[in-house]
């Protein structure tokens, strides 16, 4: 049976601006963490964002907190190494994953953040989704397929975050959503809603906001 994964819609006033009063509070990097044995306390609820090299992950998390340097944005794929740890006050962690693919490292520095990734999905029992990042002019790549299959594995929800939708003409973003809703009916573990994102315009940013606030 085929999974319909329409666009998720905006909130309503009131919930987008309690999101809003939520990520205008408090939102500190906690730390970076190399290891499993450097992991936070896991006593509150956390979500987490992965994606490609390059996709706008860190763009994306500074759209969200309107807090212009607070993730590393950089023109050089794979600088992000570690799982870093931010505190959106006391309501929950952001987690920002190390880039997947393309990474401007040695192979032995790769394949430990690869197993501490899949470490890390497997085992965080506070995790409560997944964010996967798809860059809007690419679509879903055979790299994306292997985290998604990864956060099936274990167990983890997930839900599609469109980036760079400016990047595309106006009628350019349709296509991409049906590749990926065709793409992802291959995938158990995806939440049946796609984000569409612009981080430069601000397009969708209240939206991931009201659903990051309502995962307790």
């Amino acid at each position: 049976m085929r999974v319909a994964f329409p666009v998720a819609p905006e909130p309503d006033a009131d919930t987008a601006e309690a999101a809003r009063l939520l990520f205008a509070g408090p939102v500190d990097f906690l730390k970076g963490v190399v290891a499993m044995d450097g992991l936070p306390p896991a006593d509150r609820p956390e979500v987490c964002f992965a994606g490609r090299s390059n996709v706008g992950k860190s763009s994306l998390i500074n759209a969200l907190t309107g807090r212009k340097g607070i993730a590393r944005a950089s023109n050089t794929p794979g600088r992000t190494q570690e799982i870093n740890y931010f505190t959106l006050g006391d309501h929950s962690y952001l987690v920002d994953l190390p880039g997947y693919g393309f990474a401007k490292a040695p192979v032995a520095v790769v394949a430990k953040w690869q197993a501490l990734l899949k470490t890390y999905l497997a085992g965080r029992a506070t995790l409560r989704r997944a964010f996967c990042l798809i860059d809007s002019r690419h679509g879903v790549k055979p790299v994306d397929h292997e985290i998604m299959t990864l956060l099936d594995r274990s167990a983890v929800p997930f839900q599609v975050v469109l980036t760079k939708t400016d990047k595309l003409g106006p009628n350019a973003i349709q296509p991409v959503i049906a590749q990926v809703e065709a793409e992802l009916q291959k995938h158990p573990a995806a939440f049946p809603q796609i984000v569409v994102t612009s981080s430069d315009k601000g397009d969708g940013i209240a939206t991931l906001r009201a659903i990051i606030a309502a995962l307790d």
